[in-house]
């Protein structure tokens, strides 16, 4: 039996949303057409639409339905640049790609604000942008991931939004790992908008949610034929809308974070029980509690991901979203990790349906890894 430790890339689906998905294939038609089928389908993505917006403390006037949250951050990124006439982009060092690649494509210059050793965003550099924009007339369009992919680090989203929130400027908000996991009140937060995923939560992938505030309600960047109330064109693909709108209903009795970071505590305990020279990423600033980044020197991230592998245990080296590719991250290189111990690093993360079984396997697998890498050392 595999053991699937990889939450944050994609949780696995939740039965509910399953039956969701299986239930609205059997139905043919095109939500925006006008006969009885049309309707039904329509009814089913109305219907997703509150569950999501009730999950997102957010009016459903406020869900636009997205292929991905990458879709999302790119239309609220490139969207809001081209229809506010944005100057200049600030955006986190530590970011996922996501956004990153859709400010660098954006037309605009890009400002990338640091972090500190626990990957907290650099405030005080934040705060001098924004005066310096503001003498300047600019105006700025800040994005920053709430809750980091790889660390869990959550960033003080209520202190950046009490700095952009009173100017002009524009906040969008990357709330992907933060979705069904942190209190969310969308409609009552300073974000302009906030961009979430189904398939982080155990709803489908291919599809996601911008959440936009009725002033940016015209950032449009696939006019198409007018679905979504013209904010994103192309028929809906109403399964996969009906599966998140399930995985949404269902997040309250299938998700408990208490349960989930008693696990990662006892994880994090045992780890550093086993390797006292473990570094775990992040460990000085808040972190959700659901994803352990670290690193054990001299463990090339590779080798251990290969025999975790071949035990039947799933983790990762960081963002999944890098063409498959292990190695070094940004985000720690972005937090001053040295190369050496940064290409060691591993990320594990829980979620649903984690169980203590799981971490039982992993270090059932991890510590064979741990004394092969012990003994050649002792050889050397």
């Amino acid at each position: 039996m595999s053991t699937y430790l990889d939450h944050n890339a994609s949780a696995p689906l939740l039965p509910y949303a399953r039956e969701a998905i299986v239930s609205a294939l059997a139905l043919a038609g095109n939500p925006s057409s006008v006969h009885g089928q049309g309707r039904v389908l329509r009814k089913l993505i109305d219907d997703a639409r509150d569950d999501v917006a009730t999950l997102a403390g957010a009016e459903a006037k406020q869900v636009v339905f997205t292929g991905s949250a990458t879709e999302a951050l790119t239309q609220a990124i490139v969207g809001g640049v081209r229809t506010f006439g944005i100057n200049r982009i600030v955006v986190c060092a530590t970011d996922h790609a996501a956004a990153l690649k859709a400010a660098e494509v954006s037309g605009a210059s890009v400002r990338v604000l640091g972090v500190d050793e626990d990957g907290l965003i650099d405030l005080d550099a934040l705060a001098r942008i924004i005066e310096t924009a503001n003498l300047a007339g600019e105006k700025l369009l800040v994005a920053f991931s709430w809750v980091n992919n790889e660390t869990g680090v959550i960033q003080p989203r209520e202190r950046i939004e009490a700095m952009v929130g009173p100017t002009p400027h524009f906040l969008v908000i990357d709330a992907v790992q933060a979705f069904g996991k942190l209190a969310l009140d969308f409609a009552a937060s300073a974000a302009d908008m906030m961009a979430i995923s189904a398939h982080k939560i155990g709803g489908p992938s291919g599809v996601g949610a911008l959440l936009v505030k009725g002033h940016c309600d015209s950032v449009r960047l696939i006019p198409g034929g007018g679905q979504e109330q013209g904010r994103r064109g192309g028929t809906e693909p109403a399964a996969l809308i009906g599966g998140f709108g399930a995985a949404c209903r269902a997040n309250a009795d299938a998700f408990n974070l208490d349960r989930t970071r008693a696990l990662m505590v006892d994880f994090e305990a045992r780890l550093t029980d086993m390797a006292p020279d473990a570094a775990i990423f992040g460990q000085g600033a808040e972190r959700i509690g659901t994803v352990c980044n670290f690193a054990v020197p001299g463990i090339r991230n590779t080798v251990a991901m290969m025999a975790l592998d071949l035990a039947g245990v799933a983790v990762s080296s960081g963002s999944a979203c890098s063409s498959g590719k292990v190695g070094r991250s940004h985000v720690l290189s972005a937090m001053g990790i040295e190369a050496n111990l940064s290409e060691c690093g591993l990320r594990v993360s829980l979620g649903w349906n984690s169980q203590r079984e799981d971490i039982d396997a992993f270090f059932a697998a991890f510590e064979p890894v741990l004394n092969r890498h012990r003994r050649s050392g002792a050889a050397a």
